[in-house]
């Protein structure tokens, strides 16, 4: 396993980030445990969740899971560098009660307690921002987590599905209070979806940002979608996403071409997928987000993969980049 330094910290993390999403809703229990134990086992040391993770009416189940497992001991904990995300309303559905989601002083106080209950740890290394808050003044979004830290209780800031400019602004108001500011952005970034470096990530890489991206298969688009439903006999469902893009010819087009290049050159396609990212400038590692042992040992083989620079060219052609801002949309 590859580490690399998060964003312009000292703090080295793996290539690929275990995302825990599944735990709980996809993955019973013992299954989730057994699988943060491989990868342990194979070096990842990065785990990604969040407070809302669990599904209705069980958010907080994915925490609780990662909590359990820690609590096996064997240093797990001391071995994972662990973050979590705050913003979501943790109450039951359809409870609109004031000040229990977002980013209010009172609602991050009350969200990191409960987090670190749920996940049975004295401290989070990597604290985020699921989404932007446009009601909240950064100077007080800032002075809670700087408590945070003083407390012992976080160590790093980092966001999520952020744009360019509130990357910048949190960072330029952090610097205004001396504080660290953001040191990772979690956004949507694959072949597909790829709008994220128009903005968000020249703007990750000027604030020294580790970029995460999430959806790196795009939702299964990318891990061979037409082949597995050719090889189902055309009865694999599809939704969200998936089944929109399927369902467009042209876009269908591009996927097949895509899958008709990985096969050509002996590749899976949900192996270039990942791989293709890691070439990606200031890209820390994407995460994947395994439902099973097997999709694990999968994720990890593009860790092996050397894309050559004709092969990227192809890639490129098939799913072009926006290009930098302001070209993209201007002259």
């Amino acid at each position: 396993m590859d580490y690399v330094h998060l964003g312009r910290t000292g703090l080295r993390v793996s290539r690929l980030v275990l995302g825990t999403m599944n735990f709980g809703p996809q993955t019973d229990e013992p299954h989730s445990h057994e699988i943060m134990d491989a990868a342990l086992d194979a070096g990842i040391n990065f785990f990604d969740t969040a407070n809302v993770y669990g599904g209705t009416p069980q958010k907080g189940r994915t925490e609780e899971i990662v909590g359990t497992w820690f609590a096996k001991g064997g240093g797990r904990r001391d071995k994972t560098v662990l973050a979590t995300k705050v913003y979501g309303n943790m109450g039951p559905a359809g409870d609109a009660w004031p000040n229990h989601d977002k980013l209010s002083a009172v609602n991050i106080r009350r969200a990191v307690d409960a987090s670190l209950r749920r996940l049975g740890t004295d401290h989070i290394d990597v604290y985020q921002f699921h989404h932007i808050d446009r009601a909240t003044p950064w100077e007080e979004i800032w002075q809670a987590m700087d408590v945070l830290v003083q407390q012992g209780k976080i160590l790093y800031v980092g966001s999520s599905n952020f744009p360019g400019w509130g990357i910048a602004r949190a960072n330029e108001q952090a610097a205004r209070r001396g504080s660290l500011g953001l040191v990772s952005e979690q956004c949507l970034y694959n072949l597909i979806e790829r709008r994220a470096e128009m903005e968000v990530i020249p703007a990750a890489e000027a604030y020294g940002l580790g970029v995460i991206p999430w959806s790196p298969l795009q939702s299964g688009l990318l891990g061979g979608a037409i082949r597995k439903e050719r090889e189902g006999g055309g009865a694999r469902s599809t939704s969200g996403r998936e089944a929109e893009t399927l369902a467009d010819p042209a876009r269908r087009e591009r996927i097949q071409a895509y899958e008709d290049l990985c096969e050509q050159h002996g590749f899976e396609p949900g192996d270039v997928g990942l791989a293709w990212l890691l070439t990606r400038p200031g890209v820390t590692g994407p995460i994947v987000g395994p439902r099973t042992r097997e999709h694990l040992d999968s994720a990890l083989r593009a860790l092996t993969l050397e894309l050559s620079d004709e092969f990227l060219k192809a890639l490129d052609e098939i799913f072009p980049g926006p290009g930098p801002a302001p070209e993209a949309f201007a002259w």
